[in-house]
């Protein structure tokens, strides 16, 4: 027996007493073993675990970023070319417009009255009002032109009213003499209320358009009397084999504000033109802001091949996404041709702000495990010095609580680092199960597991449902193709009973809908109308304009009325609440079977072309009236054509001689007439496919930028009906 600390102990109880404090002691030293053991292995599990996702974080974050961009910025790019293009088509349609109403009044001015004009009048300020300007030394009174010219004012006022894109319209004449439109006649007076000489033949629209024979645009330069930075885009006007003048519009870049502002923040969205100099931008001091014609800088020359091949490309293609790098930066690029100037839009972004949300998440990842890592490791502190200060009184139940001590801290351990390996394999979430709810570090980590896991599956179902989103806006389109394809006769031969005549038509539209249509249809027995006709603008809102012009024109011509009365009731319709401000060219023409006698007329259409029996395909140069949808007040003649049998009558809209190859080169009317010439004795349908082939070999890759219609008539006589019956 002996006594310790006054407490006798048996040599049983001492026994007894150093066993349980042998095995206490050696529990605790096989706990801390244990311990550290599976901390190390924890550390190693969450470190490697920590890594992949990481690594996966970054792989998914930089492919969702790219598809994203691929996903938006090559369609939000290619509306913007649209849009573009659009402003600037209107402009387009508007010089070529004034260019033919002037060749028109200068070739015909022998039987035209000289119409009055002014100077300008400070009272006419805020309204527009055409003036007279003339060159130093010039006396506007003595001129041959103005005259004549004057007979374009009310038009010009006209453009000047229903654009906002139009700054001002004019005609400088060959004799320095011009004849302006616009709102701003004190600007053009000195201090003694006196014109300020214009060197209306120095001017740069003026040389650039005489230089270049036909549609000119400047680059960006200032108003000679605003100083407002403008493009101007004009056009020679030859009359009689003599330049008699040049016409021009002016467009105000501050009319293109909402194209300006249209960049995302840190983005940039610009347009560059022919010469590769950046002329309108959102960037308005870094590496793609606009400057003026004479120090703008060409993108082609900054010294990269892949910008120049880049930039190149964008004026003739929509281009997919591309990571190009400029003065030591990166930047995802794409550009959309705008092909009614051959320029491109061009979107930008810094690859650096698309890796910010990658840097964000990596930031929170990494930081939401330093967090789990301190509190697990001050967590084990605790434990461990709990289970010191308990020794000594845990005799008998210290290897127990030791025992479930540590089984409470392993196991969920060991459960949540299998369901990371497994989410990690099958691509599941990562599922909060009671054994993690321990009230301590263990806790916070799967929680933090299981909110990374719920955000990155959102993450994946947006993608998803964006890709979905995409794929129905495709099918619609497609539905509203066949919709349109519908509308116009398809079903050929059209009238098998009736062997006076042949007729075959086409439409290839250049985008999922077109706005170009042809039709044709019996009046009666005895008269057969023809109709080709050319919306402006392109996609869906085109097409809903079509349809609604192809069943006015059909209800005015089923009423018995002439061609020129149908164009005439047709524009009034279409005039009546035009808010689009879109117009349709076309071509009527009424066939009396039974004699061959045509009556058309022309609305600003291309020329129809004939063949005569025994003859070759040429251009009927008919007179054009005003497009429809235009002005409500426009009349329009008649002509009449005599078929004899064997006549071949040809129809087409712009789509066919402005096809344009890769280099912007177009194929023109005389390539037309070359593909009807080749074989100009077939049948209506294989004289189509002859230019249409033509124009696809002409073409080849290039991307074709407007609707192929085409339309061919052979004429054959009564005489052939009675024959076969």
């Amino acid at each position: 027996m002996k006594k310790v600390l006054g407490i006798t102990f048996g040599r049983l109880q001492r026994r007894a007493v150093g066993l349980v404090l042998l095995v206490l002691v050696l529990t605790v030293a096989v706990f801390a073993v244990v311990s550290a053991y599976q901390s190390r292995m924890l550390v190693k599990i969450v470190g490697e675990t920590r890594d992949e996702q990481q690594s996966a974080i970054s792989q998914t974050s930089e492919a969702t970023m790219q598809q994203m961009l691929e996903a938006t910025l090559i369609r939000t790019t290619s509306l913007q070319a649209n849009v573009a293009d659009n402003d600037f088509a209107e402009v387009v349609n508007n010089v070529y417009m004034l260019q033919a109403m002037a060749q028109g009044l200068f070739e015909n001015r022998q039987g035209l009255l000289p119409e009055a004009f002014r100077l300008p009048d400070p009272s006419m300020e805020g309204t527009p009002s055409a003036m007279v300007l003339c060159e130093a030394g010039v006396d506007y009174t003595q001129s041959e032109y103005l005259g004549t010219a004057a007979h374009l004012s009310v038009p010009m006022i006209a453009m000047h009213r229903i654009s906002d894109k139009i700054d001002g319209l004019y005609i400088g004449l060959a004799d320095g003499t011009d004849l302006c439109v616009d709102e701003k006649p004190r600007i053009k007076l000195d201090g003694n209320g006196e014109p300020i000489p214009f060197p209306v033949r120095e001017r740069p629209w003026y040389k650039g358009a005489v230089e270049a024979g036909g549609l000119y645009f400047t680059g960006i330069m200032k108003d000679a009397f605003s100083g407002k930075l403008v493009v101007t885009c004009s056009a020679p006007v030859v009359a009689d084999g003599e330049l008699v003048g040049v016409v021009g519009i002016d467009i105000v870049l501050e009319s293109m504000a909402d194209f300006q502002s249209a960049a995302a923040n840190g983005g940039a969205v610009f347009i560059v033109n022919d010469k590769g100099q950046v002329i309108i931008s959102s960037d308005q001091t870094g590496l793609f802001a606009a400057a003026e014609a004479n120090v703008a800088r060409d993108l082609r020359k900054l010294g990269s091949e892949e910008l120049s091949q880049f930039v190149d490309r964008a004026r003739s293609e929509t281009t997919d996404l591309e990571l190009l790098t400029l003065d030591g930066r990166e930047y995802y690029m794409v550009g959309s041709p705008m092909p009614t100037v051959g320029w491109a839009v061009v979107s930008a972004v810094d690859k650096e702000l698309t890796q910010q949300p990658e840097r964000r998440l990596l930031g929170e990842y990494d930081k939401i495990n330093v967090d789990a890592s301190e509190q697990f490791r001050s967590g084990a502190a605790r434990v461990g010095t709990t289970i010191v200060l308990m020794f000594a009184a845990m005799l008998i139940l210290g290897a127990l609580a030791a025992l479930l001590a540590t089984r409470r801290m392993v196991r969920p351990i060991e459960e949540m680092t299998q369901n990371v390996i497994t989410c990690g394999q099958t691509g599941g979430l990562f599922q909060m199960k009671d054994s993690y709810r321990t009230n301590d570090e263990i806790e916070v980590l799967a929680e933090s597991f299981a909110d990374l896991s719920k955000k990155t599956k959102r993450y994946i179902e947006n993608i998803t449902e964006i890709t979905r989103e995409k794929e129905r806006v495709s099918t619609e389109l497609h539905m509203a193709n066949q919709i349109q394809s519908s509308m116009l006769p398809h079903i050929f031969p059209a009238y098998p009973d009736r062997h006076e005549f042949d007729i075959y038509a086409s439409m290839d539209p250049a985008k999922e809908v077109g706005g170009d249509f042809y039709d044709f249809f019996l009046i009666d027995d005895d008269h057969l109308c023809l109709v080709m006709a050319d919306v402006s603008g392109k996609g869906v809102p085109a097409a809903l304009f079509m349809m609604i012009s192809k069943t006015i024109l059909q209800s005015c011509a089923m009423l018995g009325r002439s061609p020129a009365e149908i164009l005439r009731k047709t524009n009034e319709a279409l005039c009546s609440n035009n808010q689009v401000e879109m117009f349709v060219t076309v071509w009527v023409g009424i066939l009396e079977i039974s004699t061959g006698k045509l009556t058309a007329a022309n609305a600003g259409h291309e020329y129809p072309v004939i063949k005569r029996p025994g003859g070759r395909f040429e251009l009927i140069k008919d007179r054009h009236g005003l497009v429809i949808g235009a002005m409500d007040s426009a009349n329009y003649k008649e002509y009449e054509l005599q078929l004899e049998p064997g006549t071949k009558l040809f129809l087409y809209t712009d789509g066919v001689p402005e096809a344009t190859d890769a280099s912007n080169a177009l194929f023109g009317t005389q390539r037309m007439l070359e593909a009807l010439n080749g074989a100009p004795d077939t049948a209506p349908e294989q004289l189509l496919k002859n230019v249409r082939k033509a124009v696809d070999s002409f073409v080849q890759e290039a991307e074709q930028f407007d609707d192929l219609t085409m339309m061919c008539l052979e004429y054959r006589g009564k005489d052939v009906q009675t024959n076969e019956n």
